[in-house]
This record gives structure tokens, C-alpha cells and sequence, in this order.
């Protein structure tokens, strides 16, 4: 007799090899087919909202690591709240304009600013965005990310330019919006402002000089000294010795207390606690004289050490103890802390450099040199009159553009800014980011509250061709600034019928109001301004834009997800315009990521050679791995990424897919409707194993709420791997194989695999969306929709919550670890060549306490099956050459098995040729046969 065809063996047409690359497109082509999108929107239409809205990625090249990064966690995301029972539909956006996009075109048409007409480089760069919004969608979708792809939010839509124009109408009604002369973050190569957000801090390497400013009347300085007035000077440290040309004041600090030393027959005034620190690096010997607090000799007049200016010393708190001198160079038109102590004491604002960071014609000698090439003329010339004392190469930290990469200056320039502490907004804004929006990792809390207490106003305004303009006039008679709620309404009416292109084709009396005059002196000789708005602006306005336009979604939003650096960018920028205008934050709760980095943790660029394509892994492995390698990584961090992280990813992929294979080759003849066995008939082991089952879930679904995905993948693939391949899966395969098909043993097994899979093939689903859906396809009895997206969380099909069994959870918990004991011994053995299959054993084992050799006898049927053995026996003394395990009480030998091998179950029977028809199988073999 054939016993093999008697056997229940695997079936399914499930291929353990994923060949991914070429097998995702056609479910994309299905998803698209079936609609699959549109069909969940419909689903879901009646429940509650959740809404993750997407921060808008340039429209400049084509998608990084980041990108794949930032667009699968949003994916996770969206799939899990919406088979959890919400309405979350996803609606994509770019970020169209600014000075991204516009750099790159710059670069590849080989031209500057200065080179092309603004109305027709904007046509062109139109065209530009355009073509990488949509190459961009496609690479996008390539990851399995659903969404409203045909219906995408635009920053250049005509609707959404309009939607831009009124929240700055709003926000000028409320009386946020000024202009004034201010130092700003300025690029010299790029021509323009720049944003706080849009400046990155890079090492820099800088001229470090301490410089002499001679007092104008020390007799009135030391007039309580005993020692002879002679010539005496503060002494100042800076590293930018080109900010010395608009140099109008010293800061020193009110309550520190300075020295007056000498030095070589001068008087030096200095810091005293920094005195001794800097003689040394100098290279000078000195004494002290005196000693005096700095607000004993506030409005001391020196002279700068080389023009003809006199430089008025100031107090401020800010004056550091740490480093340098204790007496701040300060230039009003060069630095924020600068420019508000130059308020305070009404300073003259000098600012002697244009926009492409050269000196004006007011600068000597030094006009029209290049601020960062003049460093070392000036040292020059204070070497000659003798006013430079030392100097070194420092490297540190230094602001540079974050598009160019160049470094960047601090240039007072007249901009467009947005008030920050204008109606307890400051206070408003920390509150809200405390009390009102929950942060993931919390740290970010921190990170972004330290950034808003200490910012200073919004600079709004930017120099530049492609983006949305400031909507302001000016009067070309008296000058006046017309920044009118009604005409920038009446403007933004406008640009939502014809674009906002209007603003730079059209004469300004076609973009106001008819009759139109100047509010001061009646005047219709009207200008319009030539600034844009800063592209955050742009960005961070978008719940006016798109959470409050679109019905589909919900305002305030429940999330914002994207990566650390945007706490000084778009959550700030959204945050603060969000509470201006409506007094709430546009989101309930924000997920913060980190960057992506190579396998060491270094940034990835071109020059190392270490970047990392989506699209090459994708060819080579598939979405779906991509998406296993985000979900697997503790994202709250840099996200590393290599070849070898990948290929562990893929082989990490391989198990679970095997054990994916596994169970679906065991359910080909199970139907749940027909054949489901209730948990009270149920084998204990399956039993226990659903209770397993409803405490993953739990945790899965705990996980996966904090949105701690890396713990999410770790306990599925702890639980395929270890749990059910490895323990579940290898005990029931007698069952599975040997039992009569329609036993109640093989339905007992066969419906807990089948919950196995339905519960995993669901919790999968958000991060392996091709695979979840490949195995929905090949399994009839699972589909209870057309797609695996298209179906529930598990806990909505069934009472999962009462699988749970506490104290057969501690039972097989003791069972578990016993078997591992015994695994260890037969391993030894194999490695001996004492045994080959365990099922050539008989395990012998003795228990040294009565409860656990009452537990042991009570279960001692299946213990074999447990132990994947053919013979266990409980000894009643300890015999001397056993394996004692003494933390689990147990001690263990292992013999030959009696009997011979039964031909069918491959156990060893005392039973087999007892049946003279079928001497070569065993007893239990030839009950399931007939």
C-alpha cells in the first residue's frame, strides 16, 4: 500500500520565492483596476475621521531614502487607522515654488537670477515642478502607498495660491505683519532672506582675532585708579572681521565684574575671569590694576581701530563669560542680538554690504571686496596700525544655505515679517505645543518648545522669481505702504479665477480695487511689490489651503508626521500660523523621524559614494522589503541603511513568508464555515496557541497605536519564526499529516492555523501591502473582501479578548521551557552521532518537586508530540548519568526508542508488525487509514 497518499501533506500554490520586483506592478495594475482607493473611501465614509496630513516634499528631483522614509511611515499610519474602523483618507501634496525648485532649474539651465526675465523663468519653472510632481507620484505609488493620487494638493493650483494670499489677508487683519529694517539671515549667492528653517549649520573654518579699541577719555574711565593714565583699550574677540567696517558699539555684561590690566605700558580692559586664559593664548605678560562691574562704565566712548567712528559701550545680558573677551564687537545691522541692543540704545544701524555680499562704495579701500575674501585685508590693515593683537584659523559651527551650501551672512535689510509676540502669540504658541499637542518621541516637545520660546519674528519675505508675491503696494508720491485686508482679498479673488502669475504680468491699478487711491494722499500713482513669500509660509498655511477646503478631511488634522528638522520648519510654521488665524493648532499630535544615514550612521551624498536609491532596491528586492527595513527600524533615531541592513531585511522577509507558505499549504481543504472547531473541543496546545495569538494581537495593536512599528515587526516575526514555525508548526505536523482528514485533532489545528493567518495576514497589512494582498488572493476562505485593504482589524471579526487563558498561558509556559531543555539534550546527542531524528529517542525524565511531576503525568500523552519524540517516560529516582537542568527542577537522559519506525509517521512503536496486513506502520497510523 501506498501510505504516502494517505497522508494529508501541504498544498498550495503559494511560491516561497516572493519575486517581488516583478510581481508588485501587477498588483499595482489590480489596485488600480479594482479601484481599490476609492472603494475604502466609500467603506468608510460614515466613521470617524483621522486624518494624517501630508507635509509637502519639493517637487525638485526624484524621491531619496528620506522620502521612501517619510512616505512609508505615513502609509503604515493611514492602512492601520483605517482597518482599526476611521475614515482616513490620504491626500498627497508638493510643495511647488520657492527657492528649491528654483535653485535646481537654475543649476541645470546654467543661468543666474539676474539672467532671464521673472514671467518667463516662471513658465519654466512651472513646467519644471510639474514634471517631478509627477514623476514623483509614480515612484511614490511604486511603494505601496495609497492615496488620493489623481486629486493631489498643488502649492502652484490656482485655489491653493488664492488660499495662500487669504490667510496673509487674515493674518494682516490681525495686525501680525510689518516691515522694518532688520538683520536677517541673507545668502549672498542666492540673493535672498532666508528663514531660520532654511539655514543649516555646517564646520566652518574662520579667522578668530582680538582687536584693540582705544578709549576716547580714559581719565574719566580710571579716574579712581592710582596708576597713570596711559593709552587704554578694550579689548574685543570676533570671528568675522568683516563686520568690523559697521562696528558702532562695545557690550560688555552689567554685573560681571572687568579687570584693567597692563600690559607692556598699555591699559587692557577685559573680563577678569577671562583674563588669564586669553594673556596666555596672546602670549603676553600682565597686572592687574583695577577691577570695576561693567554698568560702572556704561557710555565709555572708544574709537573703532581703523575709521574715523566713535563705538559707545553698552550693556547686555547676553555677553558670554565662557569665551572670547567680555567685550562684544556689536553691529546692529549684523546680528539679532545686535540689532535689539542697538534699539535700545538708538545706534546708528550701519550696513555697508549689498546683496551679493560685496562692500559698497562707502567702504574705502575695501569697497566692492567680497565680505568673506576681505577677512584678511582687514588684518591687514588693523595689523599696520598696530590695533591687532593676535589671531588664529578656528573651526565651528557655521550657518550655511540650505540650498547652495555656501556659508551665509547676517545682513540688515528691509523685509516682511510676522509678529511673534503680537496678542500673547508666543505664549499661546508654547502653551499649545505643551498642553495641547501630543508629540511622538516626547522629546520633541522639548525640542520644538526651546525653538519658539527663543525665535525671533517671522521673516516672510524672500528675493527671489518663483513663488507667491507679498500682496503689497506702495504709493510711488509719499511712499506710503499700503497693506490693505480688503485689496489683498480683493487680489487673492483674483489669483483664484487666473492664477497668480497676474501679479508679474499686470500693472498694479489692474490688480486693485477700481478707483483705487493712495489711503495718505489720495494719489493713484500705485506700485506693487516685488518680494515673494517665504515658501514655509506657503507650506505652513496649507490647513487654510487644504484641511479646511476639502470635506474629505478634518481641521484641526489628528496628525503631522515628518522628519526631526522640521520642528524649526513646517510644524513650527504651520503652528504658528494656525493659532494666529483661528487660535488652534492644526494638529491634535505630531511623529517626528530621523534622517536616513549609511550602514556607519554618516549623511549619504554623492561625494562619499554611499547614497542609497529607492528605486535600485526596489528593482532588486521589492517595495515591500523596503517597507520591512522602515518598519523594522527605531525611526525616533537616525534610520540606517546599507546593503547588508537590506539583505537582513530580506532574509528576515524569507522566514516570515515561509511561515506565511507554511500555513496556507495546511488550510487547502479547510473551510471555516464548515469545519472551525469551538476552542472548548479543542487539542490544549491549540488552545494555548490561540491564547498566544489574542496576546499578540493586543500587543501588536498597543504597538502599532504608539506607533512603534520597529516593536510591531519584532513581535510578528518573533512570533512566526519562533512561536509558530519553530514551535507550533513543527509539533503539529504529525497531526497535520497523519491524522484522518476531517478529524476533530486535524480541524482543532487547522482552524487555530487558520486564525494564525487571518490575524496576520491583517496586522501585516500595513507594512507588507503586496504580500498581504498576494496572500489574500491565493486563499478563497480568507476574502471576505476583494482586497486584503479592504478588510478589518482582526479584534472586529471576533472576540479575540476571550482566547486569552491565564493559566494555561503559565502552564505551557512551563511545558515550553522544559521542552527546550530536552532540545538541548538531543541536540548534544545528534552532534555525537548517538541519534539521528529526534523521533529515534525516548526522552526519560525526572521532576523534582510533585507539582511539576504531577503536571508532567497529567500531560504525559503529549508529551512526545511536544517534544517531537517517539517515547516519553517519567523516572521515579534521579539517575546518576542524566542532564540535570536545575533551574527548571528537572533532570533529563535520552535512550533509544522502543519498537521499530512505523514507515507512515516515521515514530518509533512497539506497535509496528503487530497488524500482519500492515506490519510496517503503527497502531495509531492504521486507525487513521481506515
Amino acid at each position: 500500500m501506498d501510505y504516502k497518499a494517505t497522508l494529508n501533506l501541504p498544498k498550495t500554490d503559494f511560491p516561497m520565492r516572493a519575486n517581488l520586483p516583478s510581481k508588485e506592478p501587477d498588483m499595482l495594475k489590480f489596485w488600480d483596476r479594482e479601484d481599490i482607493y476609492t472603494c475604502l473611501r466609500k467603506k468608510q465614509k460614515t466613521k470617524k475621521k483621522y486624518i494624517l496630513h501630508d507635509g509637502p516634499p519639493y517637487a525638485n528631483g526624484r524621491i531619496h531614502m528620506g522620502h521612501a522614509l517619510n512616505k512609508i511611515l505615513k502609509d503604515i499610519v493611514v492602512k492601520y487607522m483605517t482597518m482599526r474602523g476611521f475614515d482616513s483618507p490620504y491626500v498627497p501634496g508638493w510643495d511647488c515654488h520657492g527657492l528649491p525648485v528654483e535653485h535646481q532649474l537654475f543649476k541645470e539651465l546654467k543661468i543666474k537670477k539676474g539672467d532671464i526675465d521673472q514671467v518667463e523663468f516662471r513658465k519654466k519653472a512651472r513646467d519644471y515642478a510639474m514634471k517631478f510632481v509627477h514623476i514623483q507620484r509614480e515612484e511614490f505609488q511604486r511603494l505601496g502607498v495609497f492615496g488620493d493620487w489623481k486629486k493631489p494638493y498643488l502649492t502652484l493650483s490656482h485655489e491653493y495660491e488664492a488660499e495662500i494670499i487669504k490667510a496673509f489677508a487674515k493674518l494682516v487683519k490681525g495686525g501680525y505683519i510689518y516691515k522694518d529694517l532688520k538683520p536677517v539671515n541673507w545668502c549672498t549667492t542666492c540673493e535672498t532672506a532666508l528663514a531660520e528653517a532654511e539655514v543649516e549649520y555646517e564646520e566652518h573654518t574662520s579667522p578668530s582675532v582680538y582687536v584693540k579699541f582705544k578709549v576716547k577719555d580714559p581719565k574719566n574711565l580710571l579716574r579712581n585708579t592710582q596708576y597713570a593714565i596711559r593709552d587704554t583699550y578694550f579689548i574685543i574677540w570676533t570671528t568675522t572681521p568683516w563686520t568690523l567696517l559697521a562696528n558702532v558699539a562695545i557690550a560688555l555684561h552689567p554685573d560681571l565684574e572687568y579687570a584693567v590690566i597692563d600690559v607692556e605700558g598699555e591699559q587692557w580692559i577685559m573680563l577678569s575671569s577671562l583674563v588669564g586664559g586669553t594673556l596666555k593664548k596672546i602670549g603676553k605678560q600682565h597686572k592687574v590694576l583695577s577691577k570695576v562691574k561693567g554698568k560702572e562704565i556704561e557710555n565709555t566712548v572708544a574709537m573703532h581701530p581703523f575709521i574715523n567712528r566713535e563705538s559707545k559701550v553698552v550693556l547686555a545680558d547676553y555677553v558670554s563669560s565662557l569665551e572670547g573677551t567680555g567685550c562684544v564687537h556689536t553691529a546692529p545691522g549684523h546680528g539679532q542680538e545686535d540689532y535689539l541692543t542697538g534699539k535700545k540704545y538708538n545706534l546708528e544701524m550701519i550696513m555697508p554690504v549689498d546683496a551679493k555680499g560685496n562692500f559698497d562704495n562707502t567702504c574705502g579701500e575695501f569697497s566692492g571686496m567680497n565680505v568673506h575674501k576681505a577677512n584678511s585685508t582687514i588684518m591687514d590693515r588693523m595689523k599696520k596700525d598696530a590695533s591687532l593683537i593676535f589671531s588664529e584659523n578656528i573651526s565651528h559651527s557655521y550657518p550655511h544655505c540650505w540650498r547652495c551650501k555656501k556659508p551665509i551672512v547676517f545682513r540688515a535689510t528691509e523685509q516682511w515679517f510676522m509678529k511673534i509676540d503680537h496678542k500673547n502669540l508666543r505664549r499661546k504658541l508654547l502653551n499649545a505645543i505643551e498642553k495641547k499637542v501630543k508629540w511622538y518621541p516626547e522629546a520633541g516637545k522639548g525640542r520644538i518648545y526651546a525653538m519658539v520660546k527663543t525665535r525671533p519674528d517671522w521673516c516672510l519675505s524672500r528675493q527671489r522669481y518663483w513663488g507667491v508675491p507679498i500682496p503689497a503696494f506702495y504709493c510711488r508720491g509719499c511712499g506710503y505702504r499700503i497693506l490693505d485686508h480688503e485689496v489683498i482679498t480683493h487680489v487673492a479673488q483674483l489669483v483664484s479665477e487666473e492664477g497668480v502669475d497676474i501679479w508679474f504680468q499686470r500693472k498694479a491699478e489692474d490688480l486693485l480695487p477700481e478707483k483705487f487711491a493712495c489711503p495718505k494722499c489720495k494719489a493713484s500713482d500705485i506700485v506693487k511689490e516685488n518680494d515673494i513669500l517665504d515658501v514655509w509660509f506657503e507650506s505652513g498655511v496649507s490647513h487654510q489651503a487644504v484641511l479646511k477646503t476639502n470635506d474629505a478631511l478634518d481641521y484641526p488634522c489628528q496628525l503631522y508626521l515628518e522628519g526631526s528638522d522640521q520642528h524649526r520648519g513646517w510644524f513650527q510654521s504651520a503652528l504658528i500660523s494656525s493659532m494666529a488665524i483661528d487660535n488652534t493648532t492644526p494638529y491634535e499630535a505630531v511623529l517626528t523621524h530621523g534622517f536616513t544615514v549609511d550602514g556607519e550612521g554618516k549623511k549619504m551624498s554623492k561625494s562619499l559614494g554611499n547614497v542609497i536609491a529607492p528605486q535600485d532596491i526596489m528593482k532588486k528586492y521589492g517595495a515591500d522589503i523596503l517597507r520591512l527595513w522602515v518598519a523594522s527600524s527605531n525611526y525616533s533615531d537616525d534610520v540606517r541603511i546599507s546593503d547588508e541592513i537590506i539583505k537582513r531585511s530580506a532574509d528576515a522577509y524569507r522566514k516570515m513568508r515561509n511561515t506565511l507558505k507554511y500555513l496556507l499549504s495546511n488550510v487547502y481543504d479547510f473551510n471555516p464555515d464548515q469545519h472551525r472547531v469551538r476552542p472548548k473541543e479543542m487539542e490544549e496546545i491549540d488552545r494555548w496557541m490561540l491564547s498566544r495569538l489574542a496576546h499578540l494581537l493586543k500587543d501588536v495593536t498597543e504597538q502599532y497605536s504608539k506607533f512603534l512599528f520597529y516593536k510591531v515587526y519584532r513581535l510578528i516575526y518573533n512570533f512566526c519564526v519562533y512561536e509558530v514555525s519553530s514551535l507550533y508548526l513543527d509539533v503539529l505536523k504529525d497531526r497535520m499529516y497523519t491524522f484522518k482528514k476531517d478529524s476533530t485533532q486535524r480541524r482543532s489545528g487547522q482552524t487555530v492555523i487558520f486564525e494564525i493567518l487571518n490575524c496576520l495576514v491583517r496586522m501585516l497589512a500595513p507594512i507588507l501591502p503586496f504580500t498581504t494582498e498576494e496572500v489574500w488572493q491565493n486563499v478563497p476562505i480568507l476574502r471576505t473582501s476583494q482586497s486584503a485593504h479592504l478588510s478589518d482589524w482582526p479584534d472586529k471579526q471576533a472576540d479575540i479578548e476571550k482566547w486569552i487563558d491565564a493559566d494555561l498561558d503559565k502552564k505551557w509556559e512551563t511545558l515550553i521551557a522544559i521542552r527546550e531543555a530536552i532540545l538541548v539534550v538531543l541536540e548534544e546527542k545528534r552532534m555525537k552521532k548517538v541519534l539521528g531524528s529526534p523521533l529515534e529517542a525516548k526522552v526519560k525524565i525526572y521532576a523534582k518537586n510533585e507539582n511539576l511531576r504531577k503536571l508532567l503525568n497529567c500531560n504525559i500523552k503529549h508529551l512526545p508530540m511536544l517534544f517531537i519524540v517517539s517515547q516519553v517516560e517519567l523516572e521515579d529516582t534521579m539517575p546518576e548519568e542524566a542532564r540535570d537542568f536545575g533551574e527548571l527542577a528537572i533532570s533529563v537522559r535520552v535512550q533509544s526508542a522502543d519498537g521499530k519506525k512505523c514507515q507512515r509517521c516515521w515514530n518509533y512503536s512497539t506497535s509496528v508488525g503487530a497488524h500482519k496486513e500492515h506490519p510496517n506502520i503503527c497502531k495509531k497510523c492504521l486507525d487513521n487509514i481506515y
